[in-house]
C-alpha cells in the first residue's frame, strides 16, 4: 500500500520531469550559466551546463556604449568621453556584480534580437537582479522601445525614476546622450 508521503513524492517527481521536459531548465538551469566574458554594460557571453555559449542582451534596459576601437578610445569630442566614460563605468559595475556572484548567473529568457542574441532578465544566485542595480546607480536606462517584452518594468521603471529624482551616475552628466540617440547619431 503507498502512503500518503510517497503519493506525494510521486506526484511532485512526476511535475519536475514535465517541467524539465518544456524546457524550463533552459531558463532556470539548476548551476546557472557561467559567465565568459561581459562585452559591455548590457551584454554578456556565458555557458550553458554542456557547454554551449550564449550570447546575452540584458532585457529591459540600454546601458551607454563603450569604445570598441583605437579611433573611439581616444576621441576628444565631448559626446564620445561621456557615453564612454559611463559606458565603461557600467561594464565595470557588471564585471563586479558577476564576480559577486561566483561568475554564474540565472537567465530568464524573454527573447531573441536581431543578432542571434538572447534578450534576458539577469539575475545573480542569490537574486539580485542586476539590471536594476544598473539602472537604480545610474549606469543604465530604461530602453522603452523594448519595456513590453520586460516581464520586470515596474521594478526598471522604479530604479530610473530614483536615480532620476537623486541625479546618480548619467542624470548628473549634462552632455551626456542617451545609448540609443548616440548610436543614431554615430
Amino acid at each position: 500500500m503507498v502512503t500518503l508521503n510517497q503519493k506525494a513524492v510521486i506526484w511532485l517527481s512526476a511535475i519536475l520531469l514535465m517541467l524539465g521536459l518544456m524546457g524550463c531548465d533552459k531558463i532556470f538551469p539548476p548551476s546557472g550559466y557561467a559567465v565568459q566574458r561581459i562585452s559591455d554594460g548590457d551584454t554578456l557571453v556565458a555557458t550553458d551546463a554542456q557547454n554551449q555559449k550564449i550570447t546575452v542582451r540584458f532585457a529591459c534596459i540600454d546601458a551607454p556604449e563603450v569604445p570598441h576601437s583605437r579611433r573611439e578610445r581616444e576621441s576628444r569630442k565631448s559626446i564620445d568621453r561621456s557615453q564612454f566614460k559611463w559606458g565603461t563605468r557600467a561594464q565595470k559595475r557588471v564585471q563586479e556584480l558577476v564576480k559577486q556572484g561566483g561568475d554564474r548567473v540565472i537567465l530568464n529568457i524573454t527573447d531573441s534580437d536581431r543578432y542571434g542574441r538572447k534578450v534576458a532578465e539577469v539575475r545573480l544566485k542569490n537574486g539580485t537582479f542586476i539590471q536594476e542595480v544598473l539602472v537604480r546607480e545610474g549606469l543604465a536606462q530604461v530602453y522603452r522601445r523594448y519595456l513590453s517584452k520586460c516581464p520586470s518594468k515596474d521594478i526598471i521603471q522604479n530604479a530610473e525614476a530614483e536615480a532620476s529624482k537623486k541625479r546618480r551616475g548619467v542624470w548628473r552628466d549634462k552632455k551626456y546622450v542617451e545609448p540609443w540617440e548616440f548610436r543614431r547619431i554615430k
